[in-house]
């Protein structure tokens, strides 16, 4: 009895550990969502390639490497939600009437709450419908296409600056039969400032590092060095994944006395940011929405200068002399001008 009960907490004490992972699985071969999400002892945080990593004996070498990576949270000062709208009516005309009264009752009731954004509408297609007109003749059939109506399809632009105005966005365009979200897109002003921030910002760490390399007795004025840097820009539409919750019984089968009844998973989405696993500076890390994510990589590689070669020493110019014997014996010497 005492080992069936110790069982028993054992494996409370894992349910709650594991409950802190949410209701998806990432390490789950290829995101397959099951009550597999309860974690073992061997499933911390840290995975065994990482453990492999921290431990992995590091090579020295007289070339300075320096990578470096930054990371910007902003929240969006622009939004752009896009509606996707498919009409039909019998004829062009009423097919175009009931898609503007439609556009039209949605910036009505938008407006009458003191909207303030634009809207903009994106001509997809217009084309007729078709349906197959049969004919009976006495020994045969004809089948003739016929046209019956008309189908409509365009993209309703709605500008904002609000992230508040969403759900008047959203209530509006469904009172007015419109549903089709397609994207919402973020931007921000002034972009090249945000840059400008993040070049700063890591710029700093990069006078720390050399710093630090000079307390370790690098002289930094004998290297030459070699850059290579990366932007990147990530909108959040980007970092939405999907899964599916982990609970598949459904109550209804304790009514029921024989038989389950299987119920069906939705599926769902989360947003799922850049990790800062990696970055050596991060701004504005404590996100509670969506947010536009500014990247910026810098590679520095100081690598020592050549040697100057010592000059060598001073070569003496030759003195030509000229010997001179004459038949009866003696030796003349004579010094010869060096030009």
């Amino acid at each position: 009895m005492k080992k069936i009960l110790y069982t028993i907490v054992a494996c409370s004490g894992l349910l709650g550990t594991a409950q802190h992972l949410g209701n998806f699985n990432n390490q789950a071969a290829e995101m397959s969502i099951s009550r597999a999400n309860i974690a073992t002892s061997d499933s911390g945080f840290v995975s065994n390639a990482k453990r492999m990593a921290i431990s992995q004996a590091l090579q020295p070498s007289n070339v300075l490497t320096l990578n470096l990576r930054s990371l910007y949270n902003i929240e969006a000062t622009d939004y752009t939600a896009v509606f996707n709208i498919n009409q039909v009516g019998a004829t062009a005309e009423e097919t175009t009437q009931l898609m503007n009264d439609k556009i039209n009752a949605v910036k009505a009731a938008l407006k009458a709450q003191g909207f303030q954004g634009k809207f903009a509408t994106d001509m997809i297609s217009f084309v007729p419908q078709y349906e197959i007109e049969v004919t009976k003749k006495l020994f045969s059939k004809t089948y003739t296409e016929v046209p019956v109506g008309f189908e409509l399809q365009q993209n309703l632009l709605i500008s904002y600056k609000n992230d508040a105005d969403f759900e008047k966005i959203l209530t509006a365009c469904a009172s007015n039969e419109i549903f089709n979200l397609v994207k919402v897109d973020y931007y921000v002003e002034n972009l090249q400032a945000k840059y400008e921030e993040l070049q700063k910002k890591i710029l700093d760490e990069v006078t720390k590092k050399k710093e630090f390399y000079k307390a370790l007795g690098f002289d930094m004025t004998t290297y030459d060095v070699r850059m290579a840097d990366h932007k990147y820009y990530h909108m959040p539409k980007d970092f939405y994944k999907s899964y599916q919750a982990s609970e598949n019984i459904s109550a209804q089968a304790l009514k029921q006395k024989n038989g389950i009844t299987e119920v069906r998973k939705p599926q769902s989405y989360y947003y799922d940011a850049i990790s800062y696993d990696g970055y050596d500076v991060v701004i504005n890390p404590a996100i509670t929405k969506p947010v536009i994510q500014l990247g910026m990589d810098l590679s520095l590689m100081y690598v020592p200068k050549p040697e100057k070669p010592e000059k060598p020493a001073p070569v003496e110019t030759p003195k030509p002399k000229v010997y001179v014997i004459s038949p009866q014996g003696p030796v003349d010497i004579k010094q010869l001008p060096n030009s």
